[in-house]
């Protein structure tokens, strides 16, 4: 129903922030990450949104990004796993980091955010690793491999997974991706990740 809102920042009061649009001020709520990147009141900012509608309420969600919202959706899928503890996973990890420890099973570091223990983690794992690796993998950046000869093919496949995971279509990521290699200083799939999505969130 919504996609995103543009506008002013009239108010942030953990966990709520407000932007002010067309005469209208929208109350979001938030996770501490969101909240902390946004800039001084009565900027210009603009927020991705979902919709949470209930029996009994209906609440606008807001992020910084498309990815967190997609990975969002993903975790509130899982049983047991409502907006508090999806949040608090969006605290506790930045979207490529939780997106490795899914697909790695590191049940460990995801047990340690607050509220969440090694059976939750598990369960986390079990029920959205699919999710994130059952994508249609192609080799179109590795079949070029020789221009990143310091790049793993693991690494390239790792951060293709993740970018398909988080919705981007091919002719969105690959020059993106291109350039992160690029620049890329060591075989380290999280930080070609990190480098591909900074890119994107520019466009």
């Amino acid at each position: 129903m919504f996609d995103y809102i543009k506008g002013l920042l009239t108010a942030k009061n953990f966990p709520y922030c407000t932007i002010e649009c067309n005469n209208i001020g929208y109350l979001l709520l938030v996770n501490y990450r969101t909240i902390q990147t946004l800039p001084e009141l009565n900027s210009e900012v603009k927020i991705y949104l979902k919709l949470i509608h209930k029996e009994d309420s209906m609440t606008l969600c807001g992020f910084n990004n498309k990815q967190d919202r997609i990975i969002f959706d993903i975790l509130t899928s899982v049983s047991g796993i409502g907006t508090k503890v999806a949040f608090a996973l969006l605290d506790e990890f930045e979207t490529n980091e939780l997106i490795n420890a899914v697909i790695e099973q590191d049940y460990k570091s995801i047990s340690r955010t607050k509220g969440i223990g090694p059976k939750m983690a598990q369960k986390i794992v079990l029920e959205i690793k699919d999710k994130l690796t059952k994508m249609d993998m192609t080799a179109e950046l590795i079949s070029s491999k020789s221009k990143y000869d310091d790049i793993s093919n693991e690494t390239i496949t790792q951060a293709i997974t993740v970018l398909q995971s988080l919705g981007y279509e091919k002719n969105e990521y690959q020059s993106a991706i291109e350039t992160a290699l690029s620049a890329l200083k060591k075989d380290d799939a999280q930080e070609l990740i990190k480098e591909t999505l900074k890119i994107l969130s520019i466009f």
